[in-house]
């Protein structure tokens, strides 16, 4: 099933739940479907590939928003994007904690033969894409510098 049909079905029992918080997280979802779909050369249809991605860009997004809710001191709005990134992450796949993050990145890197900091682009590309939709990119960035100081 994909991830329209997929949320589509969440929605309709969001709806009947009567769940507020959920069915605004799906519906940012569903929005965010239907523009890539209709983006130019999408074809009219998003790519499994392609739907981590989709998600993950939502889920930084939400985070980012946080962030600058809980600096500027408004945990009302704050709420509002905490439980709209709760209802994203159901779709995303489960993500990988830092140790497990390492012991794949170490491998990585070894595998590219990356030497120095000049190389971490060459690593980060692999790695991007072994590990798309199970880590976002600014840890394993972090995770990567970490590894490569050693």
């Amino acid at each position: 099933m994909s991830l329209e049909q997929q949320v589509m079905a969440a929605m309709k029992d969001a709806m009947k739940a009567k769940d507020e918080a959920g069915l605004r997280g799906l519906r940012a979802i569903k929005a965010a479907i239907i523009i890539a779909k209709t983006a130019e050369g999408a074809g009219g249809e998003l790519k499994p590939a392609d739907e981590p991605k989709l998600l993950q860009k939502l889920v930084k997004q939400r985070k980012d928003s946080l962030q600058i809710y809980q600096q500027q001191n408004r945990p009302d709005l704050a709420q509002k994007e905490e439980e709209e990134i709760a209802v994203i992450e159901k779709f995303l796949p489960k993500q990988l904690d830092a140790a497990a993050l390492k012991v794949i990145l170490a491998k990585i890197i070894a595998d590219t033969g990356a030497q120095s900091a000049a190389d971490m682009g060459k690593v980060m590309g692999v790695a991007t894409k072994q590990l798309a939709g199970q880590a976002d990119g600014k840890t394993i960035g972090a995770i990567v510098k970490e590894l490569m100081a050693k």
